[in-house]
């Protein structure tokens, strides 16, 4: 009980910056607004985090928020593939739609140069989870390549996704993300189609 205490307070400190970082600007927000929209104490915003710079790498944990919400949702008749499209489709969405450019080009380049953890590639996070489990039954039903490890498929597909964010950064936004995914991704991932399938 303690645990999910102590992940709804520190949720709703990340769920409170993030919004406030869109709506105001990450420059813009203090600590006591995020404390405020938050509906939580400063004694716990600094028992989570040792100020505003270190909620930049909190962004992984909305993502696999989000994750959480979608897997209730993937409907186990479509393929791996299908899937997979679907839960980027719905994260791109969601990132055109709440987190701003700046804030997720802020949060790959405090990854880049951080020496603690990279919160982007911890492999306890919902979203490698969950991956593991969509790409593995569908090694399972004969949709996917067995030649590939699932690690293998896990660790392209994971970069396939921050390179289209990260260019998506570099072009400041300039064009759907959630669009460009949707044409592209599809025509990547058929490499790891079974083929006898």
């Amino acid at each position: 009980m303690a645990k999910k205490n102590t992940r709804n307070t520190k949720g709703k400190i990340i769920s409170a910056a993030w919004k406030l970082f869109y709506d105001q600007g990450y420059d813009d927000t203090t600590v006591d607004e995020i404390v405020e929209e938050s509906g939580t104490s400063k004694g716990s915003f600094y028992h989570y985090f040792d100020g505003k710079d270190a909620l930049l790498s909190s962004l992984s944990f909305l993502f696999d928020e989000k994750y959480e919400e979608l897997k209730e949702t993937l409907q186990e008749d479509d393929s791996a593939i299908d899937q997979l499209i679907y839960l980027n489709q719905e994260l791109f969405l969601m990132i055109e739609n709440s987190i701003s450019v700046d804030l997720l080009a802020r949060l790959f380049s405090s990854q880049l140069i951080t020496r603690g953890d990279r919160h982007l590639l911890d492999q306890d996070r919902t979203y490698y989870k969950l991956l593991r489990k969509i790409l593995q039954e569908g090694q399972q039903k004969g949709e996917l390549r067995r030649d590939l490890s699932i690690n293998e498929i896990i660790k392209t597909y994971a970069m396939l996704e921050r390179g289209l964010m990260y260019d998506w950064c570099l072009c400041n936004g300039d064009y759907s993300l959630a669009q460009y995914a949707k044409r592209v991704l599809p025509m990547m991932l058929a490499v790891y189609k079974d083929c006898d399938a």
